[in-house]
């Protein structure tokens, strides 16, 4: 009897566990489910690019001459379930034994650990070999660590990977170059066209059925461009490597209106649904920098991020998991604004963020973090919410990679675990690395006054609502010296301005 070989949407890898030791006759199930496409209202052109992808990646299996057994959303008997569909496939091809490789999200793991009781049949999760540490070996590392801090962990990763070493020791000397990678935008950059894929037959096809079957859903379907094959995902990467990573480094905190892109690479959906393996997109940036095509401190930037801080926090996340997703260390209480939505805010930065959400269902690091998740944070939002937006709108989020990134890093809800301090920032800081400020309504340099800058009052007092656990922070001590130094009357006012704004949310 053929085993059963499970391939879910975000492990579209020929080299994937479960199609290790592939034997003739074996039966390879994709199913696009409306649970899975459901569970949250995911962007639309998110849905379309899973689904797009996965029809692709079914169509090179066969050419291989694979037996692939591929359900469409909308096909007859479609039960609307993973388990469903795996029951069903199971029935058809009169398999005994199902083999799938460890899910992304805690969720589908606890359904499929049922499957053996529940099918009567014996079910092999296997490893997910598409990341470079293990869950066991992350939770070794962690061991005994009160805090846990990426910057050890991707030491260990280089040593372990050998990338950018000269003998046991770094390249240029230094571990890490984020200092020199702070540079606000610069006027007259020349920022290159991002890679573009016209839609072929198939993903017109899902374009459409995306349009009827999900026409509330949050996001534009247009100008639907993303590599949706390996093939595509390679050029994709090697189109970054050539035209933008030299400047990435220098720019990959900086922001301007209408420059969604900027220098980043934007291949995380690539590499987070299987199109793209990490080790390789680390070595191609390495040897840029052998090659002499990129700098140091662009090269270790972009290495840095995918070698460190992405398995970081996949290993977080099943080290904390289910508890972690219930952390509010803040006890922030208040629900995400409507704009978060449709963008109708006079805020100029988060307007431009978020209308880029809405078109591209993508943003970089730094809009999400400083802009999205500063502004919830110094809000109050609570976790809940903030986490549902972020694992909607963005075509790369997982809740293996979104959870602790919103959790840990943006919403500093677990008081400290992953981030050694909360992301908090005034106006001030996006002011220096955008030029958003400059179209605003609101005047950034003022604190307080009607047209003072709302993330200015919000920051200071986000400070003081949470002094009690933040003050003691060794990080956070000059701050709150330089808050306590203002004049009396000015706190006042900032206080006021505050609870003034952040009633007019609720």
């Amino acid at each position: 009897m053929p085993d059963l070989r499970l391939i879910l949407g975000d492990q579209l890898s020929r080299n994937i566990a479960s199609l290790d030791s592939l034997a003739a006759g074996d039966v390879v199930l994709l199913c696009e489910v409306q649970e899975e496409a459901s569970y949250v209202r995911h962007h639309r052109k998110k849905i379309a690019f899973i689904f797009s992808a996965m029809r692709h990646f079914a169509m090179e299996l066969e050419e291989e001459g694979i037996r692939v057994d591929y359900i469409r959303l909308d096909e007859p008997g479609n039960t609307g379930s993973l388990t469903g569909e795996v029951q069903r496939a199971l029935a058809r091809h009169r398999s005994e034994r199902v083999i799938c490789t460890h899910p992304g999200e805690w969720r589908v793991l606890q359904d499929m650990r049922a499957w053996q009781d529940q099918l009567g049949i014996p079910v092999e999760i296997r490893a997910d070999n598409r990341f470079l540490s293990t869950k066991e070996e992350f939770a070794e590392w962690a061991r005994g660590r009160k805090q846990l801090r990426m910057e050890y962990f991707y030491r260990e990763m280089r040593r372990r990977l050998g990338i950018l070493l000269e003998g046991e020791q770094p390249l240029g000397g230094r571990w890490n170059f984020d200092s020199e990678n702070r540079r606000p935008p610069a006027s007259g950059l020349l920022i290159p066209q991002p890679h573009m894929v016209e839609p072929d037959a198939i993903t017109r096809e899902v374009l459409e059925l995306v349009a009827s079957r999900f026409p509330d859903n949050f996001g534009e379907l247009e100008s639907f461009h993303f590599a949706v094959t390996r093939k595509q995902a390679l050029a994709a990467l090697e189109l970054f490597i050539t035209e933008r990573l030299a400047d990435f480094g220098d720019y990959q905190d900086a922001m301007l209106s209408g420059q969604p892109w900027m220098y980043h690479s934007h291949i995380s959906m690539y590499l987070n649904c299987g199109l793209l393996d990490p080790l390789e997109c680390a070595q191609a940036a390495e040897q840029a920098y052998l090659e002499g095509r990129a700098p140091l401190n662009a090269v270790e930037g972009f290495i840095r991020q995918i070698i460190g801080w992405r398995e970081f926090v996949r290993g977080i996340y099943w080290l904390r998991m289910p508890q972690y997703r219930e952390l509010n260390a803040l006890n922030a209480t208040r629900r995400l604004p409507w704009f978060y939505w449709d963008g109708n805010t006079e805020l100029n930065c988060l307007r431009q963020c978020i209308a880029e959400t809405r078109q591209h269902a993508y943003a970089h690091h730094i809009q999400r973090l400083m802009v999205l998740g500063n502004f919830a944070l110094l809000a109050g939002i609570h976790p809940d919410d903030v986490n549902e937006w972020f694992l909607v709108v963005y075509a790369d989020a997982y809740e293996w990679v979104e959870l602790p990134n919103v959790t840990g890093m943006s919403q500093f809800a677990d008081g400290g675990y992953l981030a050694s301090k909360p992301y908090a920032a005034s106006g001030s800081y996006i002011n220096r690395m955008s030029d958003y400020c400059r179209a605003c309504r609101y005047d950034v340099k003022q604190r307080t006054g009607e047209d003072a800058c709302p993330f200015n009052y919000l920051y200071w007092d986000f400070l003081e609502r949470n002094r009690s656990l933040l003050a003691a922070n060794p990080r956070m001590s000059m701050t709150y010296r330089t808050w306590e130094r203002m004049d009396e009357r000015e706190r006042v006012d900032i206080l006021a301005l505050a609870r003034s704004f952040l009633d007019a949310l609720e």
